[in-house]
């Protein structure tokens, strides 16, 4: 205890949930794809040995709650319950005693589902919306199941589909399967179990906001019977294991809703249609008399989903106030959740403000991290970005649905920056076959993950980096104030590049591959930028050189491009000050697939919420001294008056050689593309060499 730094003392103090005493203050928050018993599989649920090896290290780094990611009670394929597969229970017992040797105890969440907020993907949409298609895929996938609300109402994700109004029959259904499930649970050794949820605006939640919540029957109208359903949850649950058996809920303090898929900026001032605070007091209390130990808080709905989900745009600890102030009004622990700094987190629970704090993402990033925290090598701890790249880019645009690859849809809890993570028998490092020289040309995070691993492999690794220093376009990408994690992800790669024998030159530009005398070459040189043949093309500042103010701007700033670099640009500059205007040809901002809608949605809502200036489905015609013409899907012209010009229109690869014996070329040199297809693409060249 002495070896900890003060700051995070309070952390690593002990406290009870009911009866069961955890070791210390860390709470490993749920995330979808982190379940034990599998996740979107068509064989079914099984206990899932990659979810409990993630866990299983977590728990021997010194997290003091584990929670798993949801289990849904009923299969969404072929629609079996979880109580119904014995098996699974078994197997988890084995891995309850082995959690338990760590000293860590563990929740399971069970979810009564998502309802309007089921992320119905692009490929499911059209096979829900057709009565033939629906009634032959029901026994494999019931989607109007899934989709069950407490009233007809819109899909989240696929406006155009009305999610179907959940019967009482269905409710009593799943209050059964709760209280079967955690049976199995605590017979299985597990800690308490989580129920999900009253948060998010998943199901328990819609059926508790009055917004979503049209019935007139003992489950809708007035304030007990929109909350019934969870109290009857929680009932059924003490019923079945008994008063002792700890049961969390996952809880949304606020909804931070303006409305139908429009959420609240923070500090704006706004009327809240779902889930307000005077609300949220009562229903705190109402909860915990209901029968709930703990509550697992933070805010938001999917409407408002970055309040959940909190990218790197929110500030850190956005939730903090409101669930401190929400513990005021309860007798049992409160955690809080969504971005928290440690050393703020470990102060809060010193004033009695919250009881532990809960952290996700980064355990996926860095699964030591808490180790090295209790050991003082705070610069060691790999940083998540909260750019949702692996773990959550379920992604959608006007328009379309989820448009999350079905790949990712089934292995969520992945991580960008940690290839590792849930995918350890396809990435895991393992020593060469023969020790080779390797050079990597380009020393940006692809050029410096390609050669750690090879390092790590046992390989001899040179770098040549042609600018005085490591980052490469990362540096630019880093470079606004809102990207603080980013900026702490390039200072770990320098330093984590020197604990291996790896050879760095810099100011090394290389120009024959052949003079390298290497025998495998690492290929990292990235790309260079679009741009559009446009008359006056020239007087625009590349969106690279405004990130790394090689160039000034004006106050009246035009951004060219309304992809996610030309909307931070954008944000970037309306948080200096200047009066951005966006260009974009698609009919939103930021189509790309692949990038979560937590995070879009948050810029989205920003431009929407400060009336920044977004003209869609219109192209760029000719840059003058004092603005820009445009043409809009109608083919009329207009000017935009403005100072300068930033264009932010893609990239190009740019491999310094693209072909060759024993060249292989790797990250945006290879396919631009983001963090994750740099940082993987090199484990997947690293591995084989």
């Amino acid at each position: 205890m002495n070896s900890i730094d003060k700051n995070y003392e309070a952390l690593f103090t002990p406290w009870k949930i009911g009866n069961v005493e955890i070791k210390n203050r860390i709470v490993m928050c749920p995330m979808g794809g982190t379940s034990l018993f599998g996740w979107f599989e068509l064989t079914g649920c099984h206990f899932d040995k990659e979810a409990a090896k993630l866990f299983l290290e977590r728990a021997n780094n010194n997290v003091g709650l584990i929670i798993p990611g949801i289990a849904p009670l009923r299969d969404t394929f072929w629609g079996k319950w979880l109580w119904q597969n014995p098996k699974m229970f078994e197997d988890l017992k084995e891995f309850m005693d082995e959690i338990h040797k760590t000293g860590a105890k563990l929740f399971i969440q069970l979810t009564a589902g998502m309802g309007r907020s089921w992320a119905i993907t692009e490929l499911v949409a059209p096979l829900h919306k057709n009565k033939f298609t629906r009634a032959i895929l029901k026994p494999i996938l019931d989607t109007s199941h899934e989709l069950a609300s407490p009233s007809p109402q819109p899909s989240r994700w696929a406006h155009d589909i009305i999610c179907p109004e959940m019967t009482v029959e269905q409710i009593h259904e799943i209050i059964e399967a709760f209280a079967k499930t955690a049976k199995l649970c605590k017979e299985a050794g597990v800690d308490g179990v989580e129920v999900h949820a009253v948060h998010e605006g998943y199901l328990l939640d819609q059926f508790s906001i009055e917004f979503f919540n049209k019935r007139t029957d003992d489950y809708g109208g007035s304030f007990e019977n929109r909350y019934r359903f969870a109290a009857e949850v929680v009932r059924a649950i003490k019923a079945s294991c008994g008063e002792d058996y700890p049961v969390s809920l996952r809880y949304s303090v606020e909804s931070k809703m303006k409305g139908f898929c429009e959420g609240a900026m923070p500090g704006e001032e706004y009327t809240e249609v779902g889930r307000n605070m005077e609300e949220s007091e009562r229903a705190a209390k109402y909860l915990e008399e209901a029968g709930y130990d703990m509550l697992n808080a933070d805010n938001g709905t999917y409407d408002s989903w970055y309040w959940a989900h909190p990218p790197m745009y929110m500030p850190e600890n956005c939730n903090l106030d409101d669930v401190a102030h929400i513990k005021e009004f309860v007798n049992i622990p409160v955690v809080c959740a969504g971005r928290m700094d440690p050393a703020v987190g470990s102060q809060a629970i010193a004033d009695g403000r919250i009881d532990a704090v809960g952290i996700a993402r980064q355990f996926l990033t860095d699964p030591e991290w808490i180790t090295k925290l209790i050991e003082n090598r705070i610069e060691d701890i790999k940083p998540c970005i909260c750019c949702h790249a692996g773990c959550f880019n379920f992604s959608s645009s006007k328009g379309h649905a989820n448009t999350q690859d079905l790949t990712d849809t089934m292995g969520l809890a992945r991580c960008a920056l940690n290839p590792e993570t849930m995918q350890s028998k396809k990435y895991n490092i393992q020593p060469a076959k023969k020790a080779k020289k390797i050079a990597v040309i380009g020393g940006g995070i692809g050029g410096m993950e390609a050669a750690i691993v090879c390092a790590k492999r046992g390989h001899s690794v040179t770098i040549y980096e042609k600018t005085d220093k490591l980052g490469g376009v990362f540096i630019a990408a880093a470079a606004p104030s809102f990207k603080e994690k980013d900026r702490a992800l390039i200072a770990w790669y320098r330093r984590e590049i020197t604990k291996y024998p790896i050879e760095v030159k810099l100011n090394t530009e290389v120009t024959d591959v052949a003079s390298l005398n290497a025998d495998e070459i690492i290929v990292a040189t990235g790309a260079k930028a679009k741009r559009i043949p446009v008359s006056g093309a020239d007087k625009a500042v590349e969106a690279i050189d405004y990130l790394l103010e090689t160039k000034s701007v004006g106050e009246r700033v035009v951004v060219i491009g309304g992809g996610l670099t030309g909307c931070e640009i954008a944000y970037d500059l309306y948080l200096k000050g200047k009066k951005p205007t966006i260009v974009e040809m698609q009919d939103d901002l930021i189509t790309t697939k692949g990038i979560c809608l937590a995070n879009t949605s948050f810029l989205r809502d920003f431009f929407k919420t400060n009336k920044v200036p977004v003209h869609l489905e219109t192209s760029l015609s000719e840059i003058l001294d004092d603005g820009v013409t445009v043409k809009d899907k109608d083919g009329k012209s207009f000017k935009i008056d403005c100072d300068s010009v930033i264009m932010s229109v893609g990239y190009n690869p740019a491999p310094i050689v693209s072909k060759g014996k024993n060249i292989h070329v790797i990250g945006d040199a290879a396919a631009v593309g983001n963090l994750r297809t740099v940082i993987w693409g090199a484990w997947d060249v690293a591995m084989k060499l």
